[in-house]
């Protein structure tokens, strides 16, 4: 049961920025517990550049919504609003304050605004079909199955999930944007630093992932059978990682390139929250704390 006039503090921003500390420290400060939004962080045996909380810290705040699904299957926004949903009812039901810390935004949207998305679960045997058709004829099924349908048609996983949703359930694709309102309310909270702060950032954690033995991990995924164009694989960190060990570069072009692909993840998660005017923004680098629990208050 979720109690009426619920309001939850959401931590968002740009990879590296430092919104996991700031929602640890929420949660020590305000008996809560934190439902991470993340779509890497939702897989198994993927933890060293998906960037999961420490054990250390999972002994002191309980942490929901990692470590859900195993690497070789897929994943997706309904998956992740059921489990959330569930665990902030959970959590809530126990008298503590849910606390959503997260950088993908499409997860948090359909979270927070009651995104529809249809509730078609994945279908790994038509997925594989699919697989085998160009961008262009995925493009044609769409408009066959929904003439009027309006999206990405140069983004191949929405193309396909389009598909996944319209043979089951039938058009029109626009009610996946029906918005309905959750019962409870949020506070957006956006970590931001300078530019070449956050860069620097970037670059030390890829030298770190690498120390930690991100290679090793990434080869172990390969053995166990997860596709290196899968889903799990394609997260920044292991999608370079699995271009080295496939012999495309070498062991010190690796970090550069690691560094590249999450320079860029970052610019594109600034333009995502900076969109949504309900974001309060404070400077990561600056001791937030004080400052997020007066806001709150």
């Amino acid at each position: 049961m979720i109690p009426a006039q619920l309001v939850i503090p959401v931590v968002v921003g740009p990879t590296a920025v430092g919104k996991s500390l700031v929602a640890f420290e929420l949660a020590l400060a305000l008996n809560g517990e934190i439902v991470v939004a993340d779509s890497r962080q939702v897989y198994r045996r993927l933890d060293i550049a998906t960037n999961k909380p420490p054990r250390e810290d999972r002994e002191r705040v309980r942490y929901h919504c990692i470590d859900m699904a195993d690497p070789e299957s897929g994943f997706n926004a309904f998956q992740y609003v059921t489990a959330a949903t569930a665990a902030i009812g959970d959590i809530a039901s126990r008298g503590r304050l849910p606390i959503v810390e997260g950088g993908t935004g499409l997860y948090i949207d359909a979270l927070l605004d009651g995104l529809d998305l249809g509730g078609v679960a994945p279908r790994p045997e038509r997925r594989a079909e699919l697989a085998r058709l160009s961008i262009d004829q995925l493009g044609e099924l769409v408009r066959s199955l929904d003439a009027g349908a309006d999206l990405d048609f140069k983004n191949r996983r929405r193309l396909e999930r389009a598909i996944e949703v319209l043979e089951v359930s039938g058009p029109p694709l626009a009610r996946l944007r029906t918005r309905k309102a959750p019962p409870w309310g949020a506070l957006r909270m956006g970590m931001h630093r300078a530019l070449d702060p956050l860069d620097a950032r970037i670059w030390e954690r890829c030298l770190d992932q690498l120390e930690r033995g991100l290679i090793e991990e990434t080869r172990q995924a390969l053995a166990d059978g997860v596709a290196p164009d899968s889903q799990a694989l394609k997260g920044t960190g292991y999608a370079d990682t699995v271009r080295h060990l496939q012999g495309e570069i070498t062991r010190e072009q690796l970090p550069a390139a690691m560094a590249l692909s999450n320079r860029q993840l970052a610019r594109r998660q600034l333009t995502w929250f900076r969109k949504d005017a309900r974001v309060r923004w404070f400077d990561a680098g600056l001791d937030p704390l004080p400052a997020i629990l007066n806001y709150l208050r």
